[in-house]
């Protein structure tokens, strides 16, 4: 299974940049996709997650700034960020929590990956 994460980019303080984060692969079904941040120095943070359910959360720093939203038919995730600010500068990684295949057809271990890493700068 991969994921391939695009959409970033440098951008003004105040402006807006899309994430595209697609899984390939074969897999019995998503529980969740997310986006993580990363800085120089600093552990991987959460910035918002998606269930397949359609429930989500959010870092309390991106809240009503970020929205992350499923495209189920392509199992993929966008995050759209809005009013940025340089304090959401860093490398994004997109997270995928599924499920392999049990036998047959149903759901078995469940199991975690990354995507590669997309940069983000926002200048002030």
């Amino acid at each position: 299974v991969q994921l391939q994460a695009s959409g970033g980019g440098l951008v003004q303080a105040g402006g807006s940049l899309q994430l595209s984060c697609s899984a390939s692969g074969r897999f019995h079904s998503i529980k969740s996709m997310a986006w993580y941040r990363q800085v120089p120095g600093k552990q991987r943070e959460l910035v918002a997650r998606v269930y397949m359910g359609g429930d989500t959360n959010y870092a309390a720093s991106v809240k009503e700034r970020f929205t992350i939203f499923r495209d189920s038919a392509k199992d993929t995730a966008n995050l759209s960020m809005n009013s940025l600010k340089p304090e959401d500068t860093g490398t994004y990684y997109c997270h995928l929590d599924a499920f392999d295949y049990g036998k047959g057809w149903s759901p078995g271990r469940s199991f975690v990956t990354w995507g590669q890493g997309t940069l983000v700068t926002v200048s002030s």
